[in-house]
């Protein structure tokens, strides 16, 4: 079973929806790192001289490859990442080995073979 690496790079207040539709595509799970900076084309907005951020999650998805544009598809829509501008960005990353996945393949091998 090969694998890929989805950075999603989200609004924290979407993180929660952007899991579930993840989920329901055949993500077993994803590691999230809260509190990420991003920057953009457009400089940052300020008040008063205070930079005005928006907090962001990057969430780590590693999924099986047949599973991985639906996901990623979903991801973008259900973040909004194409009606908005600085919505945020996610990307797919070939993964060469991982370790740690067997109880994913068990989960994984039933619905990969609906695919195919």
């Amino acid at each position: 079973m090969k694998f890929k690496l989805i950075l999603a790079f989200v609004d924290d207040v979407k993180t929660e929806a952007v899991m579930k539709a993840a989920r329901e595509c055949g993500a077993t799970g994803a590691t999230v790192i809260t509190s990420a900076r991003g920057e953009g084309i457009n400089e940052k907005k300020t008040f008063f001289g205070l930079a005005l951020e928006i907090h962001r999650d990057v969430l780590l998805f590693l999924v099986e490859e047949h599973c991985c544009r639906r996901i990623l598809e979903r991801i973008a829509e259900v973040a909004e990442f194409d009606e908005k501008p600085g919505t945020g960005i996610a990307i797919q990353l070939d993964v060469e080995d991982a370790i740690g996945v067997a109880h994913q393949i068990k989960k994984l091998t039933p619905f990969v073979e609906e695919d195919l």
